[in-house]
C-alpha cells in the first residue's frame, strides 16, 4: 500500500531553483495523492525564501526538518511548522502559508511531514530536500529510506532550524477556518483529510503561538477568526 503513494510522489517530483527570491512548495494536493510536497526538491541560495503553501484540501500536514540518516524523525535543533489543518469548504483558493528563509545553502536541508493519520505520511514518501548536492545523498535515497522507516517522530521543534529558519508560525488567512496545532498528540487524534476539528482545547504552536481546537459550526468559525487574528497573526 505504501508504494503507490511513493510512485505518485516520484512522478510529481520536480526541481525548482531560487536565486534570492521566493519559491512556492505546495504541501499536500487538491486532488489525487495528498501525501506529497510539490516540488519536493529545491535549490535556493542564502536569503531566498521558501514558501510552503498548505494547499491540500482537506489536509493536515507539517513541514519538519530531519537528518538524512533519520528521514522520519525530527532533527534535534531543526525547524518545524507545527501541524496545519485546512478544511474542505470556505477556502476560495486562499491557503495557509509558512515562510522559511535559507541561512546556509552549503548543505542539504531535509524535511518531512510527521502526520500519522489516516496513515503515516512520511512512510508514504512525503519528504523533500533543499539544496541537495550532486554526487552526494539523493532525494530518491532519502525517500526510499522514509518508506522503510519503522516510525514517525512527533517531537515538536521551533522555528529556527539548521540551515534555514522562520520568523513566525504559519500565517492563517482570516477568510478561512483553519487550525494550527503544535502538540504532538494532535497528529494522533485529528485525522488527516477528515475535514473535522478536534475537541475544544488549547495547544502551543511553534514560536509560542496559541491555537484553538474547536468544532467548526458557524459560531466557532467566527470565534476562531477573531481569536486567530489576536493570537496567531
Amino acid at each position: 500500500m505504501r508504494f503507490a503513494p511513493l510512485v505518485a510522489t516520484f512522478a510529481a517530483a520536480a526541481v525548482v531553483s531560487a536565486q534570492n527570491q521566493t519559491v512556492i512548495v505546495n504541501v499536500g494536493a487538491s486532488s489525487g495523492n495528498a501525501f506529497q510536497f510539490i516540488p519536493n526538491q529545491i535549490t535556493a541560495t542564502n536569503g531566498s525564501v521558501v514558501t510552503f503553501k498548505f494547499t491540500g484540501v482537506p489536509g493536515f500536514h507539517s513541514v519538519t526538518q530531519a537528518a538524512f540518516q533519520s528521514p522520519c524523525q525530527p532533527l534535534e535543533g531543526g525547524f518545524d511548522s507545527g501541524f496545519v489543518e485546512i478544511l474542505k469548504n470556505g477556502t476560495d483558493g486562499v491557503f495557509p502559508e509558512w515562510n522559511l528563509t535559507i541561512t546556509n545553502d552549503s548543505a542539504p536541508i531535509w524535511f518531512f511531514c510527521k502526520q500519522l493519520q489516516p496513515s503515516p505520511h512520511c512512510l508514504s514518501g512525503m519528504v523533500g530536500v533543499i539544496n541537495v548536492k550532486p554526487g552526494a545523498n539523493s532525494l530518491a535515497a532519502f525517500q526510499a529510506a522514509a518508506v522503510k522507516a519503522g516510525s514517525v517522530g512527533q517531537q515538536q521543534n521551533g522555528l529556527v532550524g539548521i540551515g534555514a529558519s522562520a520568523s513566525a508560525p504559519p500565517s492563517i488567512p482570516s477568510s478561512i477556518a483553519t487550525l494550527v496545532l503544535g502538540s504532538s498528540s494532535a497528529s494522533a487524534t485529528s485525522p488527516s483529510g477528515s475535514g473535522s476539528g478536534g475537541s475544544s482545547s488549547q495547544t502551543s504552536a511553534p514560536g509560542g503561538a496559541v491555537a484553538l481546537g474547536v468544532n467548526f459550526n458557524l459560531f466557532a468559525i467566527v470565534g476562531g477568526i477573531l481569536a486567530g487574528a489576536a493570537m496567531v497573526l
